[in-house]
């Protein structure tokens, strides 16, 4: 059933509750990565260019002790924001009390506030993560009308999403949201075909639940990063000191059974006898790798394969990196996908959360996919085809 939307809501006069997703990577005290404020800002200026008193909130990283409170407040982040808006955020360091619900009142048409993280409810019995009721209720009486646009936190029930639905008349979807739902939505409930997904990554444990998933949807499932090892190891093959669920095996095992020729797994691979961004010390497929060495990457076969069959897809959706792409002798796997995706210009292509979405934008890939999922967890869950909270409680039209 489709969802209410920001554009549908009269907001003009109205006191709008907005939660983003600003859980921004941060080191002392300086953002280092300002992606997901940016992914916000459509969002935030249809509230304010169309009259909505604008009240802004998010969690910054998990706060658990006095310690966190103190290095994860979002007033740096409040600043970075003003400076993309080009206009004054009122930014007020509480989460509950007179202060706020005073500035909340002072708000007048086309003017924003910020207030503090809402992870500081947690020191007192998580009253945040765990959705107190009392928490949820008073976040909705600040305001008239609730957006979600944190997809980051979708796939969590919290106060600060499904707390405040219960509690207001209308809650709709930020235009961020609103995008979320429609290319991973529509990738997993309705692709165009051949749908093709693409999953690396350490674990096979991590996405048992997604391969499982996509096994029944979609057309193949490439797989690469650590998580092949696992399925290689199922089938017999010596793997050395490679990356290994030894307790997964199993498990592998049975979804290659399952996939009945849909899993596709690396023919070759980079070779190390050291953890180290040192260069391979040869390629060649698994039965090549030698006494004490690894592999840290699908090799150039295994690139050149994948390529092949990415081209003829219509529907791509990838998470999870093809090596240890923070190394850049073993990058080469991960961006030979990015550019994969990038060339075939006839799909869509749907980038995951998490180290998917680092990679493509720190390989100057950003501009060049349908869609970059904001939410690395949300986006798992969505693509194992879970209802989400966070979207479950926005308001049907």
């Amino acid at each position: 059933m489709a969802k209410l939307t920001v554009r549908d809501l009269d907001l003009k006069g109205k006191k709008v509750l907005i939660r983003v997703d600003f859980n921004v990577p941060m080191k002392d005290g300086v953002i280092t990565d300002d992606n997901r404020i940016q992914a916000a800002l459509p969002t935030i200026n249809h509230v304010i260019d169309n009259g909505g008193r604008a009240i802004l909130f998010s969690h910054l990283g998990r706060v658990k002790t006095l310690e966190d409170k103190a290095t994860n407040s979002l007033k740096p982040v409040c600043k970075r924001l003003e400076e993309l808006l080009g206009k004054k955020v009122l930014f007020i360091p509480e989460t509950r009390g007179k202060a706020l619900e005073d500035a909340v009142e002072g708000l007048k048409d086309g003017e924003l506030l910020m207030f503090e993280n809402t992870r500081f409810e947690d020191l007192d019995g998580n009253k945040e993560s765990k959705n107190n009721p009392e928490l949820g209720a008073y976040w909705a009486s600040l305001g008239d009308v609730f957006i979600n646009d944190a997809f980051g936190t979708a796939h969590r029930a919290h106060a600060s999403n499904v707390g405040i639905a219960k509690n207001i008349s209308k809650t709709a979807a930020g235009f961020l949201l609103e995008k979320e739902i429609k290319f991973i939505g529509e990738a997993v409930n309705n692709p165009k075909r051949p749908f093709i997904a693409v999953l690396g990554g350490a674990k096979v444990s991590d996405k048992i639940s997604v391969i499982d998933n996509l096994l029944n949807i979609a057309d193949k499932v490439i797989i690469g990063g650590g998580m092949a090892y696992t399925f290689l190891k199922s089938q017999g093959y010596e793997i050395g000191n490679s990356l290994v669920e030894l307790d997964k095996l199993d498990l592998a095992k049975e979804l290659l059974e399952k996939g009945k020729g849909k899993i596709m797994l690396p023919v070759d691979f980079a070779f190390t006898k050291e953890f180290k961004d040192e260069k391979p010390t040869h390629y060649g497929p698994i039965t090549a790798i030698k006494e004490g060495e690894m592999s840290l990457d699908i090799g150039p076969k295994t690139v050149e394969l994948y390529t092949k069959e990415l081209s003829k897809a219509k529907t791509i959706v990838w998470n999870g990196p093809m090596g240890v792409f923070e190394f850049e002798n073993y990058a080469k796997g991960t961006k030979g996908i990015l550019e994969a995706l990038a060339k075939n210009k006839d799909a869509i292509t749907i980038i995951g959360g998490g180290d998917s979405a680092s990679a493509a934008i720190n390989f100057g890939y950003e501009d060049k996919f349908t869609h970059i999922s904001t939410g690395g967890g949300a986006s798992l869950e969505y693509l194992e085809g879970k209802a989400l909270p966070g979207v479950e409680c926005v308001s049907n039209k």
